[in-house]
C-alpha cells in the first residue's frame, strides 16, 4: 500500500513537485478548436481573448488521416501566440487508441512550458489517471518543466460514471472532470441521438383530470414537463469533485442554433455546481460567459448578507429573511466566484460594483 506522505512526492526524479491545492482560475467556457484545420487555427489569437480556456483538440471531430496534422497544429500554434490570462489545454487521444502516447511525448516535450492541462477522454477508473500521472512526470522532468502539467477527465462511459469518486481522487494533478453525454449515452444504450440536452420522451405527466375514457385517456388535456437525462450524473460528478477538491464542468451541448436550450442546460449544470461548459461555436462562448458569471444582484445581496452576519455566527434577518452561518457559506460561494471572474474582466467588475452601490439605501 502506497503511504499518504506519498502521494505530494514527485512520481520521477526531476519532476516538479505536485500541487497541493487545484488553483482556480476562470474557467467558464473551455473553447475547442481544431488545430488541424487551418483556417481555424488562423483564428486563434482573436479568440483567445475572448476566452477563459482555448482547447486544441486532438480526439473526436479531428480525423485519422489528420492526427498528426492536428497535433503539429498544436504545436505551431502554441510556439507562435502569447495567450496572456488565457489557459492552453489540450484534448488528447483516448489512452486505447494508436496516438495518445505521441501525443503526450510530443507536447510535453515542445509546448509543455505553456501547456495547462490535458484532458483525458473515456477514463474509466483510477488506473488510466495513474498511467498519465506518471508518464508526465516523466516527461516533464526530461523537458526540464517547472510545473505540473494538470489533468482533467471526461466522464463518458458507464463504468466511469460507477468509478468516479475513485477517478477524482486519482492524483494531486486532477483539475476538474468534464461530462461527455454523447459517449456516455451510447455506454449506456440510452435511446437519444443528441449530444446533451433534454430529450422530449423524457417527461412526467400530470394526473388526469377527471375520468377517463375506454382508451384510458383523460377526458381533458394532461400537462407534460421535459425532464433532465442528465440530472444524476452531474450531481453525482459535482458531489465527487467537490469532495477532492477540483472543478466539475457541463461538456458540449451539439445543437449550436438552438441556442435556448443551450443557455437552459448550461444553466441547469451552473446551478448544480458546475463552474464551466465547452463551447463548440463562438455562439456558445457568449452564453457560457453569461451563465457562469453569477448574476450582479445576486453578488450584491450576497455581499449584503455577508457584511450583515458579522462573524458569521448567529442569525439576523434581512428584508423578512432569515439568514445564518449556512447561509453566509452559501453567500461567499457566489462572492469569491465573482471575484475571480471581476479580476479577468473589467466589464463584469462594473456591472457587480453598479449592483453593490444600488442596495446601499437598503443597507
Amino acid at each position: 500500500m502506497r503511504s499518504a506522505k506519498d502521494f505530494f512526492r514527485p512520481l520521477a526524479v526531476g519532476a516538479p513537485a505536485p500541487v497541493r491545492e487545484v488553483p482556480f482560475r476562470p474557467s467558464r467556457m473551455i473553447h475547442f478548436f481544431d488545430p488541424s484545420n487551418e483556417r481555424m487555427a488562423a483564428k486563434v489569437p482573436a479568440i483567445a481573448s475572448t476566452v477563459d480556456v482555448l482547447l486544441g483538440n486532438l480526439e473526436d471531430a479531428v480525423s485519422a488521416d489528420r492526427k498528426e496534422a492536428a497535433r503539429a497544429g498544436l504545436v505551431a500554434a502554441a510556439k507562435a501566440h502569447d495567450f496572456g490570462g488565457t489557459q492552453l489545454w489540450t484534448r488528447i487521444n483516448s489512452l486505447d487508441s494508436p496516438w495518445a502516447l505521441d501525443d503526450l511525448l510530443t507536447l510535453v516535450a515542445e509546448i509543455g512550458h505553456k501547456l495547462d492541462v490535458v484532458m483525458v477522454p473515456k477514463v474509466e477508473g483510477a488506473e488510466d489517471i495513474h498511467y498519465v500521472d506518471r508518464l508526465l512526470a516523466q516527461l516533464e522532468a526530461k523537458a526540464g518543466i517547472g510545473r505540473p502539467i494538470l489533468v482533467h477527465a471526461i466522464l463518458e462511459t458507464a463504468t466511469g460514471v460507477a468509478n468516479v469518486e475513485e477517478i477524482a481522487g486519482a492524483s494531486p494533478r486532477m483539475q476538474g472532470i468534464s461530462l461527455g453525454p454523447a459517449d456516455l449515452a451510447a455506454s449506456r444504450r440510452m435511446k437519444t441521438t443528441r449530444v446533451g440536452g433534454g430529450h422530449p420522451g423524457y417527461l412526467v405527466r400530470e394526473d388526469p383530470k377527471g375520468a377517463l375514457d375506454a382508451q384510458g385517456e383523460s377526458e381533458q388535456p394532461r400537462l407534460t414537463f421535459q425532464q433532465d437525462l442528465w440530472h444524476y450524473t452531474i450531481a453525482r460528478m459535482v458531489d465527487a469533485c467537490a469532495a477532492h477538491g477540483i472543478l466539475p464542468y457541463y461538456g458540449p451541448f451539439g445543437d449550436i442554433k438552438d441556442t435556448t436550450a443551450c443557455e437552459d442546460q448550461f444553466r441547469n449544470a451552473f446551478l448544480l455546481g458546475c463552474v464551466g461548459a465547452w463551447s463548440l461555436h463562438p455562439v456558445q462562448i457568449e452564453i457560457a460567459k453569461r451563465v457562469f458569471s453569477p448574476e450582479p444582484a445576486d453578488v450584491a445581496w450576497a455581499r449584503r448578507v455577508i457584511e450583515a452576519m458579522g462573524d458569521g455566527t448567529g442569525a439576523v434577518m434581512i428584508d423578512g429573511k432569515m439568514q445564518d452561518d449556512a447561509t453566509v457559506k452559501q453567500c461567499r460561494v457566489v462572492v469569491d466566484l465573482a471575484e475571480a471572474l471581476a479580476a479577468r474582466d473589467p466589464e463584469l467588475a462594473e456591472a457587480y460594483e453598479a449592483a453593490y452601490k444600488e442596495l446601499e439605501p437598503n443597507r
